[in-house]
């Protein structure tokens, strides 16, 4: 898989430290950052972006999966690699992931950021060169 090397997701974002999870509260919270933008998997789908994630401290992407493995139209924590979640409620649902996973999504098999998804949409939709780059990795 490949996977946009512009930085973003290959140093942990600012507003995550070692002391802050991902959770589902982060999901909502950066759902409603990119409400109305191709930042969120409602408004890019139709352009080829599946959600998905990338730890920014292996490179390692993942698509984002139901609990049972099948490809999830929405960002999920329960599909994530085991080593990957941090918390899981009581019915064994991951409810925390480990702060270096970032959420995107992956394209023609290279991972983009939010911004990079909107950014790579609204390029294409007024037809000017995209303001994010992909590159890929082997």
């Amino acid at each position: 898989m490949a996977i946009n090397k512009d930085v973003s997701c290959l140093t942990i974002p600012e507003k995550q430290t070692a002391d802050q999870l991902f959770t589902k509260a982060s999901l909502e919270k950066e759902n409603l950052a990119f409400c109305g933008t191709s930042g969120v998997s409602r408004e890019n789908s139709g352009n080829g972006f599946r959600p998905a994630f990338c730890d920014s401290e292996t490179g390692r992407v993942e698509i984002s999966r139901f609990q049972n493995g099948q490809p999830a139209p929405v960002h999920m924590l329960e599909g994530l690699p085991e080593c990957w979640i941090v918390e899981w409620d009581a019915t064994s649902k991951a409810t925390a992931i480990k702060h270096t996973v970032i959420s995107g999504f992956v394209r023609d098999n290279c991972f983009y950021t939010r911004v990079q998804a909107a950014d790579a949409v609204l390029a294409e939709t007024t037809q000017q060169p995209e303001l994010s780059i992909a590159i890929a990795f082997a």
